[in-house]
């Protein structure tokens, strides 16, 4: 039941119902609406100021999502890096030294670019920097795995010609030398047996029995097989290529013939004294882009290091050559 209010008319001394304009009830609803309004949009503000709406909450929980992943990616791409670091050290401070080749520069390689400090930067990135941010780290990561595939593929090449390169040294003596005993001669200026004066001999002497085998002490070609009077009698001239060439004169015989490709140990004829030659040897020499070079430090596949040294002594000696 809706309740009527009365008021005293002092005017004419008696209670009288109390009626409310029609325009003062519209300026109270209108005030009402206005103040709810007004209490609404400052809660409203006030919310969305300390609490966020639920599109910000969204969002930064995504944005925190993204910010983890980043970090987890970061730490990935340091192990990655440092990992290329060690091969990259080993390809220049071990592989390349075996081969005695350049090391690559850290330009060749797209040097890492200048560490920052991520974790630090992170929490002022927009979305767009960190993805601009991994993509460019894992740019400069796969040119850097490039640049090593690269340096792999041409290590690959030099292990090839590092093994023909062995192959191809001289690293035996031409004869069976095992006490060492068979050293007549060394490299150097020496007696001529048939002149008497002293004058460079280009190569070391082996004393051996007539008939003793006499072997190519690397792998290579023959050049020469045969006598071309010019003083070493039969002999032999092995191409090994690299640069590297070596000769055996007064053979008794020649087993080998021009153009044969021959092995390190293969036997390529025997000792004689054919030639100017006062007695039974194997002259030999080593040739490294024509240069005549001593013998004496080609026989590594050979001798301990004692007994190396020992041979050297003997070679050392001066004396008269037999040739």
């Amino acid at each position: 039941m809706k309740k009527i209010k009365y008021y005293y008319n002092t005017h004419t001394l008696r209670y009288e119902k109390l009626e409310t304009p029609l325009r003062v009830k519209l300026l109270r609803v209108f005030g009402f609406i206005a103040a709810a309004l007004v209490t609404a949009a400052i809660i409203s503000l006030l919310a969305f100021r300390f609490i966020g709406s639920p599109n910000e909450k969204l969002l930064r929980s995504e944005n925190e999502r993204m910010k983890d992943r980043y970090r987890e990616l970061s730490r990935q791409t340091t192990k990655i890096e440092q990992q290329m670091k060690e091969l990259e050290t080993r390809d220049n401070e071990v592989y390349r030294s075996i081969f005695e080749a350049t090391p690559i520069p850290d330009s060749a390689r797209l040097k890492e670019l200048e560490k920052e400090q991520q974790i630090a930067k992170v929490e002022g990135m927009e979305q767009d920097d960190l993805i601009n941010s991994i993509v460019t780290t894992l740019n400069n990561m796969g040119s850097r795995i490039n640049a090593q595939k690269a340096s792999y593929k041409d290590l690959a090449g030099m292990m090839n010609n590092k093994e023909k390169l062995l192959a191809a040294t001289p690293a035996i003596q031409p004869v069976s030398n095992a006490d060492l005993k068979r050293i007549a001669s060394g490299f150097g200026y020496r007696i001529d047996p048939v002149y008497k004066t002293v004058k460079l001999h280009p190569g070391l002497d082996f004393s051996a029995p007539a008939g003793t085998p006499i072997y190519a002490t690397a792998d290579g070609s023959i050049e020469v097989a045969g006598n071309r009077g010019d003083g070493y009698g039969n002999c032999v001239i092995i191409n090994h290529g690299y640069g590297y060439k070596t000769l055996y004169g007064h053979m008794f015989r020649v087993k080998s013939r021009g153009g044969q490709r021959v092995k390190r140990g293969e036997v390529i004829g025997w000792v004689g004294s054919t030639g100017k030659s006062t007695g039974p040897h194997c002259h030999y020499e080593v040739i490294k882009n024509g240069n005549k070079i001593d013998p004496i430090y080609f026989f590594y596949n050979d001798l301990t290091p004692e007994q190396f040294d020992r041979l050297l002594k003997l070679a050392a000696a001066s004396n008269q050559s037999f040739d």
